[in-house]
């Protein structure tokens, strides 16, 4: 019965996952997959890498990397109106056990306009060229259960006349950007907010593996909302989000906070204290999972874990072991600029 169960969650969650993009607990930490207007919106120059692995308890993990890195190319200029800013994303996605497999690169760029010394509106879009692979030889399939068992020797029936292919991708979206003056950790009473919408696929690519099949790839929009706030008197944050995605029938919804301890201010005369901090945050994934994660900061380098646990009808099956997720931020140029200060993005 547990044999069937794990064939039966297996073939569920594939065939879903063709209409969906690979996604992201920490989607603060993959800025570029939730919204093009997030290039160059906080920082002058940032990496960022991650790595997400789920449903190890259950067969065939599904596996996912991530890599981005952005800049701003003319805020030092004499344009104090705004900035430019230009980025390139990638992401590869290996999905259960027919092993399909998603990459996508696309090349970024934005505008921020300086609204006040403290606030941006920027305007990002995305292009890029995605590619997808399935290999049904590894797949269990329904035809291949024989009333009692699954009999691999049985022809599974399936056949993709298109079993690779490749599509053109475009997107867009809006970011607003707020930052109060950093204030001493004594004082403690900043508020930095961001917040915008996106729209990906905007050009709906065939998505079919099989012929002629129509199967365009639904629309994803994203809204999002987060930012950090200093609690006064104290060297301590509390980091709230929201996150809303909805493509095609799938909607998920994700919210939570961290909590934000400040090891050191770091010295800004002589550099020679670097800033520190540690977070812990939990955060639930509506009706599948909640997310604990921990967050190490450095001077630029940002270091983190989470993991889901489970709490969906899954849990049969999962026994609410769900996914183990990597990422490291690395701040190039650390010092804010044109008027929004640090951001937790």
């Amino acid at each position: 019965m547990r044999t069937l169960q794990s064939i039966v969650l297996f073939l569920f969650i594939s065939f879903v996952s063709w209409g969906q993009d690979a996604h992201f607990s920490n989607m603060d930490y993959s800025p570029l997959n939730l919204n093009p207007g997030l290039t160059g919106a906080n920082y002058g120059m940032q990496a960022i890498a991650s790595y997400r692995t789920q449903w190890n308890s259950v067969g065939a993990p599904f596996q996912t990397i991530a890599a981005s890195f952005d800049t701003r190319i003319n805020e030092n200029s004499r344009n104090k109106n705004g900035h430019f800013a230009v980025g390139v994303n990638f992401y590869n996605d290996q999905a259960g056990e027919v092993r399909i497999s998603t990459n996508q690169a696309s090349f970024n760029a934005a505008y921020h306009l300086k609204i006040d010394r403290q606030s941006t509106v920027g305007l990002g879009m995305y292009a890029g060229f995605g590619q997808r692979a399935i290999n049904a030889s590894s797949g269990m399939w329904g035809n291949q259960y024989d009333g009692f068992a699954y009999d691999p020797s049985i022809p599974s029936g399936e056949t993709f006349a298109n079993p690779n292919f490749t599509h053109f991708d475009v997107g867009t979206g809006i970011v607003y950007t707020y930052g109060a003056n950093e204030r001493s950790m004594r004082a403690n009473n900043g508020l930095r907010v961001n917040a915008g919408y996106a729209v990906f696929h905007v050009n709906r690519p065939s998505y079919s593996f099989i012929g002629n099949g129509e199967d365009p790839l639904f629309m994803r929009h994203a809204l999002f909302g987060n930012g950090s706030i200093g609690i006064p008197g104290t060297n301590s944050f509390i980091d709230p989000g929201v996150y809303l995605q909805i493509q095609g029938p799938n909607t998920e919804v994700v919210f939570g906070a961290d909590y934000k301890f400040l090891l050191a201010e770091g010295s800004k005369v002589t550099g020679n204290i670097k800033r520190s901090s540690v977070a812990f945050g939990a955060y639930l994934r509506a009706r599948d999972a909640l997310i604990a994660r921990f967050i190490y900061e450095f001077s630029g380098l940002a270091i983190g874990f989470s993991y889901d646990f489970n709490v969906s009808t899954l849990t049969e099956v999962s026994s609410g072991r769900g996914g183990a997720e990597f990422f490291l931020r690395w701040k190039l140029d650390e010092a804010p600029k044109t008027g929004a200060t640090r951001s937790r993005i």
